[in-house]
């Protein structure tokens, strides 16, 4: 087995402000978004793809992956979305295997409500402490990682684009 490969100071103190900036982060944006629309992060997570998707409606596999999710979260959450009239579920009429959510009425007037208070609160917490420069090289840099991270279906092992989508 080989030696870890541990962290320096500045690179623990850089991955610490990493995990705190993003876990607070989170945190009062998603309080905000529960306070101002009533809506979670994780509603809001489903809402936006499916508001901007045309008809308001996405297969429920596209779905989670535009949003990261695992299927049985993604199946939970749209229950619960579902329950409370802010989505639906259909048949697929292109394969009976899969599924398709729709954004309902009151979803789409849901997600419009919240939209302008939350993109502020994304200004007012991450947007507002960065220059232009600092935004382009944040882009290029979590670009750069992410372009290093295995895809949850296609382990880096396996795949020559190792954030390619071995499934399809």
């Amino acid at each position: 087995m080989t030696e870890p490969r541990w962290l320096d100071a500045r690179e623990a103190q850089l991955w610490q402000a990493y995990r705190d900036t993003q876990r607070e982060l989170t945190r009062v944006l998603e309080g905000r978004l529960i306070s101002n629309s009533g809506l979670s992060g994780a509603d809001y997570a489903l809402l936006h793809p499916l508001s901007t998707a045309e008809g308001g409606v996405l297969r429920t596999r596209d779905l989670g992956r535009s949003v990261g999710w695992e299927r049985s979260r993604l199946s939970h959450q749209v229950s619960r979305m579902e329950k409370r009239g802010l989505v639906s579920r259909e048949e697929c009429t292109s394969d009976a295997r899969g599924s398709m959510v729709r954004l309902t009425d009151l979803g789409r007037k849901a997600v419009e409500a919240a939209a302008p208070d939350h993109v502020e609160a994304v200004r007012t917490y991450f947007f507002d402490h960065l220059s232009t420069d600092e935004q382009q090289q944040l882009t290029a840099l979590f670009e750069r990682v992410l372009q290093g991270i295995p895809s949850p279906a296609c382990p880096a092992a396996e795949c020559e684009d190792p954030v390619a989508d071995c499934t399809e």
